[in-house]
């Protein structure tokens, strides 16, 4: 139903009764009233061509149970960070491009997978909230990280997407191969003798399908990595 770009009220009550995927990717605003009907859809979910909501609005999809798409939003104010994280599912928000400590915070206590491949940057604060989070964190678009985030980012518990990264420092590379389970870091094109050697102390799933170079030595110093890891490109 993505070809639907309004919707009335009564619509709105009657398509929540759906209990499979609703895609509303056409509609670019809604009344709070329809978000509190759409809400009560069980299944997925996905309103990403909302550029936009009310606090309203994200209160009610916050009570939402299944996967969740407002990949379309820009920016979410404090409040509606906290609304939105007591949303329990999978949820997209990969439009948002900033996002403030608070929000950060909010959305740490949010339970499910959290997309968050528009942000380009994180500030210390945002990486120390987000490594308290419950679920995979994809950020795709973080460019840099400092040596602080990437030891707090270390300690979260689930896939960590950080395929954005370019380069690493090795104290950076030192900390993330610390991180428990599934680390993408498929932007790295190259990696030192140190990160190597420090990669392959990671124990879990690492993906590295960026490189396009490995000395002898970086090779046979990953051969010790205990896991899978991930030379070939992936989707």
């Amino acid at each position: 139903l993505n070809g639907l770009s309004k919707l009335s009220p009564a619509s709105a009550e009657a398509l929540a009764k759906h209990g499979g995927i609703l895609s509303l990717n056409g509609l670019t605003s809604f009344s709070d009233a329809q978000a509190d009907a759409l809400a009560k859809c069980k299944g997925l979910l996905e309103l990403n061509g909302l550029t936009s909501l009310s606090d309203a609005a994200a209160e009610s999809l916050g009570k939402h149970q299944g996967p969740l798409g407002l990949g379309g939003l820009r920016q979410l104010s404090d409040p509606q960070a906290k609304a939105l994280a007591k949303h329990q599912g999978p949820l997209n928000l990969s439009g948002l491009t900033i996002l403030s400590d608070v929000a950060a915070e909010a959305l740490s206590n949010h339970k499910g997978n959290l997309k968050l491949s528009g942000l380009t940057s994180l500030s210390d604060v945002a990486a120390e909230a987000f490594s308290k989070h419950k679920g995979n964190l994809r950020f795709g678009g973080i460019t840099e990280l400092s040596d602080a985030a990437a030891c707090t980012l270390a300690k979260h518990n689930g896939r960590l997407f950080l395929h954005g990264l370019t380069s690493l420092s090795d104290a950076q590379a030192e900390a993330l191969a610390k991180h428990e389970g599934w680390l993408y870091l498929d932007g790295l094109t190259s990696l030192s003798d140190a990160q190597a050697e420090a990669f392959a102390k990671h124990e879990g799933v690492l993906y590295l399908t960026g490189l396009t170079s490995l000395s002898y030595a970086q090779a046979e110093a990953l051969t010790k990595h205990k896991g899978l890891l991930g030379f070939h490109n992936y989707k």
